[in-house]
Order: C-alpha cells, then structure tokens, then sequence
C-alpha cells in the first residue's frame, strides 16, 4: 500500500471488488444470452443457491441492498400493515422510506432491544396487543430483523428460531435483511439453512455488494408461494435488469468454492484482531461487542483527532465530539491496515 492510499476502515461498500468477481464479469461478457434473467448463470446461480442452503428455493438477483429490502416486505405486507423492527434496524435508519414506497404505505414499528437484537419475549408481547383485527389499527404482517446488525452483533440460530417461533404463532412472515449475511455464517460457523429457513425466515436478503462484489444482492424466497408475486413487484418497481447475466455472474462466482464465505472471514478475522487491541488501550473500550467485521469504539480525544488528520477512512458513530467510531473491516483489510489504526490510536 502506497503512503498517500487512503485505509478503508469507512464500509465494506467501500472496498474493491473481488479480483474472482471481476474476471467472472469478465467472463460474462462474451457473446449474447438470452434477457431479463432467462440466462444460464441466472439459472446456475439459484442452483449454488439451492445448495447453499440445502433446499428448494427461488432467488431473483437485484442491484441494491435497498431494493431487495423493500422488494421483499412488499410481498408480506399489505399497505394497511406493520412490519416490526428495531429501531436501529437498517429498514428504519437507511432506506429513506423505501419499505413504506414499495409496501403503498405499510408502518414500520419500532421496538428496543439490547445490542441491537429484538428479543422474542418483547415482541410476543407488543404483538399481543397489537389490535390484530380492529380497523382502527395497522394490521401486524411481518417481522424484520437485521443479520449483522446495526450494532455489530448478530443472531445466533436458536435466537433466530425464538423470533420465528413468534412470528409464526402470530401469524406474521419473517423477514431477514441480510446485507452481512456472509459475515454472520462466518462467524457461527453454522450451515446457512440454520440461521433461516430452519430457524423460520421466510425471505432473505442476501448481500453481495459489502462482501467483494461490484453491485448485487439476492432476494431468496425459502416461501416460494410469494416468488411470483415478486416477480411482478420487481418489474413494476423498475428493479428488473435486462442484462440480468452481469447481476448473476457476480452470485455465482461469490458462491463457487465458498468464497463469499472466505472473503467473510477475512473480514471478521480483521475485525476481531482490531477490536482487541483497541480495547487493550488506554483511554478506550468497545461500545459493543465484535462478532463480525464491525467495531464500535469510545477513544479519547486526542486519539480521535489524530484519527481524523490520518489518511484512515472512518465514520464517526454519533456527535464527532463523542469520539465514538465505527471501523468496518472488508474482505481485502489487512494486518497492516489494521496496525496502522492501532498504531495511530
């Protein structure tokens, strides 16, 4: 890395594309093939995706994060419903009002929760009195959770599971915004299918753009009932791509020999080494816990004007005067990228 190249430590939008993702663009680009998905890396993407997660499924390729989001909780919620979610839910804070265009004005309810999670106990309650019936009231139709989190944190499959378990008792779909789907299976070591359709998620938001591909996501429908209504939805909402081989190319070489979850675990594997040593420091502690890429981090002032003068990309999380940081790590972060931080701090 050259001196004056600046660190990445802003998001893992941030970082470059994949050098395999790039060649598989590359690789796409020969000759014609057949639009709006009707290709074969279409078709072999949603193959590696049945495999991935060890089932029968429909995944539709969309170029944002925030398509695939409100895309997918349009097909669960009516205009006159809710979906329930955290606060600090990337529905709420980072879409701007996408989920309620693209439901015909469905709410979106709030609810606390510790580390950024919902707990199963506050939503059976919220949901128990939410007027399930009454025309007065928005009418409850889905849960949506956020893996990663806002917070850095993620959703074990038995947490996963208990949501789902209240979800389904109150009759409500189960939505997953998956944006670091990758990092969370990397962290848990898990099979992909445990942290959702067994754990009762519905509909999934599979990330690529933060995880080493150009511009891609994946909406996976383990309900596949609602796939063709979705159909529908993502060529009315203008999301449906008629060079759809370029979106696909990029899927199926991030699932080919697991790479999406390599990349994923460099990233984490960063991340866990940043946060250490910013919480050996003076004058410094983490403000939640690192289980994936993410850090979140209260350093003094000093450290943070220092910070600030570098050529290290960041983001502060809050009020700059707080000193509170959030670094991401990215498939590509590496040791001395992260040295450099501690070093500086």
């Amino acid at each position: 890395m050259t001196n004056n190249m600046p660190i990445n430590f802003a998001s893992d939008n941030a970082a470059p594309v994949a050098p395999e993702i790039l060649a598989a663009l590359s690789d796409a680009n020969s000759g014609p093939a057949m639009g709006y998905g009707n290709d074969d890396l279409t078709r072999r993407a949603e193959d590696r995706f049945k495999e991935v997660f060890d089932c029968d499924l429909r995944a539709f390729p969309v170029a944002t994060g925030t398509a695939a989001n409100s895309l997918a909780l349009s097909v669960m919620v009516p205009p006159y419903g809710s979906v329930y979610a955290h606060r600090l839910g990337h529905i709420e804070l980072d879409e701007c009002g996408a989920p309620e265009f693209y439901t015909g004005g469905a709410k979106i309810v709030l609810m606390d929760g510790e580390d950024g999670k919902l707990g199963p106990e506050d939503l059976d309650q919220t949901l128990s009195t939410a007027g399930v019936g009454v025309v007065h009231h928005v009418q409850p139709a889905a849960v949506s959770i956020t893996q990663v989190t806002e917070c850095g944190t993620i959703y074990t499959p038995l947490e996963v599971a208990a949501i789902g378990d209240v979800a389904k008792r109150h009759k409500l779909g189960l939505h997953m915004d998956g944006a670091r789907f990758a990092n969370a299976v990397a962290a848990l070591e898990c099979a992909p299918a445990d942290v959702t359709w067994r754990a009762g998620v519905d509909i999934l938001s599979f990330g690529g753009t933060k995880n080493g591909a150009m511009a891609v996501e994946a909406v996976i429908f383990f309900d596949t009932a609602k796939a063709q209504e979705f159909e529908f939805r993502r060529k009315r909402g203008a999301h449906l791509f008629s060079k759809m081989r370029y979106l696909s190319a990029q899927l199926d070489a991030a699932l080919n020999d697991n790479l999406w979850l390599k990349m994923a675990r460099n990233a984490n594997a960063m991340a866990k080494k940043l946060g250490a040593g910013i919480a050996a420091k003076d004058q410094a502690y983490l403000v939640y816990p690192t289980e994936a890429n993410m850090i979140f981090a209260k350093i003094s002032e000093a450290a943070c004007a220092r910070l600030n003068a570098s050529n290290i990309l960041f983001y502060p999380n809050g009020p700059a005067e707080n000193c509170e940081i959030r670094l991401v790590c990215s498939w590509n972060t590496s040791d001395d990228d992260v040295q450099a931080v501690l070093d500086l701090l």
